[in-house]
């Protein structure tokens, strides 16, 4: 009698009903070995299970070890509940039961399908096909209902992704709602301000990395949040990068808006996932508690956009670029350059014109220009600046109360991970000595904690200085204030100061220009606070 090495294959897909026990791992595994059981000729030798994949797809790591072993020789017999285990695929389950394991000498059993290879009458080829049908109808059918539910649930505003984007959680009552995980969303705030201060991404990147706060994917490892495994995360060394800074800076939902299908298969048979265009992405505005102001986050992204218009020679981002506009047609002017004389004249003129539609296209001198706008800066700094020693006091204590908490956090991280690898380091003599370690692993390990702990001992004084500037009333009054202060002794104009404090530069005429400033709503606020005060100061 001849004697079957065999493994019994189980499969458990995400859309499987887990209601229904018939389809549970360990109900297949059982069914199995009771069939076994009943025939003597038949070894079990091997189980592999793949759990959570889908039946449509043959790309599954313990299916792929179930093959290998079978090249091998080293099993002969492949058993499983039913056809619809193996596959749900119809083609390609007809492929592996007709040639690929015939060609290996493989004795197929699906037990409540009634197929059994060796026995040529049960199974028919007809009987065969027309399961293999029904169940990739099913998967199909399965496929188009999953998809329908998601799509009904993005367009309702619940998050159905993996993994929050960091500065979120998922809520612990509501999984399809994020919920602000307050230390990230500290950081993201830290990363847009100091964006709006002038610092790149990657200045920003390197900041981060000099406080020792964790990067994104650190944290969720070190906190034990769900991540992505396999790729950037299996690197030793997480550090925060531009590229990661700039994902953060271009990410709409910081502002509360919940965006969505960005990705998507184009069949359920398919499982590489291709990017949508943004027309067919689902946004649900106030989906969650924002983070970041919109106003904010969209200034942000003007500043991207505007950085990317540089001059001919590539070395220089023209002055005006982006924020200048016709006051008749609203198209953003454009600068031109004229020679006469060996001498260059400079312009900025509306690339419209009449021929094309602007009624009344104007064109500017680019030094008038800066005059005019150099000198409607420095008075609406002067006013700023006024403002702000009138509201000496006003909000001072709330901002600092922000700031002490910010920085405490951030000193308590770090110094939990501190204690952490300094028990670590204590512990690598001793197992060197129990023969944990060789001596390489040992001095390497030692080098590497005391780089870290030297790196978080160095993070940890300098946000202890930050705290105790705050403390000590040395930190900025009001942030959109400072905004403008910076900018106090300003007698020339450079695009830095261009963009941190214009908002848009109207041209209506060759002697007329509206300046929309950064923050006036915030400037038009504080007005509206002080005139009580100031109203009261002259009864």
């Amino acid at each position: 009698m001849q004697v079957y090495k065999a493994a019994k294959y189980i499969r458990l897909s995400y859309t499987d009903d887990k209601s229904n026990e018939s389809n549970s791992v360990g109900n297949q595994r059982k069914l199995i070995e009771d069939f076994v059981s009943r025939h003597p000729e038949i070894e079990l030798v091997s189980e592999k299970v793949d759990d959570g994949y889908s039946g449509v797809i043959f790309d599954r790591p313990a299916f792929k070890e179930m093959m290998d072993d079978i090249m091998e020789g080293k099993i002969n017999c492949v058993i499983v509940k039913d056809l619809s285990r193996l596959g749900r695929e119809y083609i390609e389950t007809g492929r592996y039961m007709r040639r690929v394991f015939p060609a290996y000498g493989v004795r197929f059993i699906a037990i409540n399908d009634n197929i059994d290879t060796l026995n040529e009458s049960a199974g028919d080829d007809l009987t065969v096909s027309v399961k293999n049908i029904m169940n990739e109808a099913y998967a199909r059918d399965i496929s188009i209902k999953t998809r329908s539910s998601l799509e009904t649930k993005r367009k309702n505003g619940d998050f159905v992704g993996a993994f929050p984007v960091y500065g979120y959680r998922k809520s612990e009552e509501n999984h399809n709602l994020l919920v602000v995980d307050e230390y990230a969303a500290q950081v993201v705030r830290s990363i847009f301000r100091m964006r709006l201060e002038g610092f790149s991404p990657y200045a920003i990147a390197n900041e981060l990395n000099r406080l020792g706060t964790l990067s994104p994917l650190a944290y969720k490892k070190y906190y034990g949040l769900p991540h992505a495994k396999k790729g950037y995360t299996d690197r030793k060394d997480c550090r925060w990068s531009a590229n990661t800074v700039t994902r953060i800076l271009q990410d709409e939902t910081y502002t509360g808006t919940l965006v969505q299908g960005r990705k998507g298969s184009q069949h359920f048979k398919l499982k590489e996932m291709e990017s949508r265009p943004s027309s067919e992405w689902i946004r649900v505005e106030n989906a969650h508690e924002a983070i970041i102001d919109r106003n904010d986050f969209d200034l942000v992204q003007r500043i991207r956009n505007l950085d990317t218009r540089t001059s001919p020679q590539k070395d220089k981002v023209y002055l005006f670029s982006g924020i200048l506009v016709c006051g008749c047609c609203g198209s953003r002017m454009v600068r031109k350059t004229n020679r006469y004389k060996d001498k260059e004249y400079h312009y900025y003129y509306c690339p419209t014109g009449k021929k094309n539609g602007c009624a009344h296209p104007v064109m500017v001198k680019e030094h008038e220009l800066m005059e005019c706008v150099r000198d409607s800066l420095k008075g609406f700094i002067a006013n700023v600046v006024s403002l702000d020693e009138i509201l000496s006091g006003i909000d001072q204590s709330r901002i600092n109360r922000e700031l002490i908490k910010e920085y405490s956090r951030q000193i308590a991280q770090n110094e939990q991970q501190l204690e952490q690898i300094r028990q670590y380091k204590m512990k690598l003599y001793e197992s060197m000595v129990n023969g944990f370690l060789d001596k390489a692993e040992f001095l390497y390990n030692k080098s590497s904690y005391s780089a870290r702990i030297t790196q978080l001992e160095q993070a940890v004084a300098a946000l202890k200085e930050k705290r105790t500037d705050v403390v000590e009333n040395r930190s900025e009054r009001n942030r959109w204030i400072e905004n403008f202060r910076r900018f106090s002794d300003l007698e020339e104009l450079d695009r830095k100061a261009v963009i941190q404090l214009v908002q848009v530069i109207t041209v209506l005429g060759k002697d007329e220009l509206q300046i929309q400033f950064n923050y006036q709503d915030e400037y038009e606020k504080a007005l509206a606070l002080i005139t009580p005060v100031q109203e009261r100061m002259v009864v």
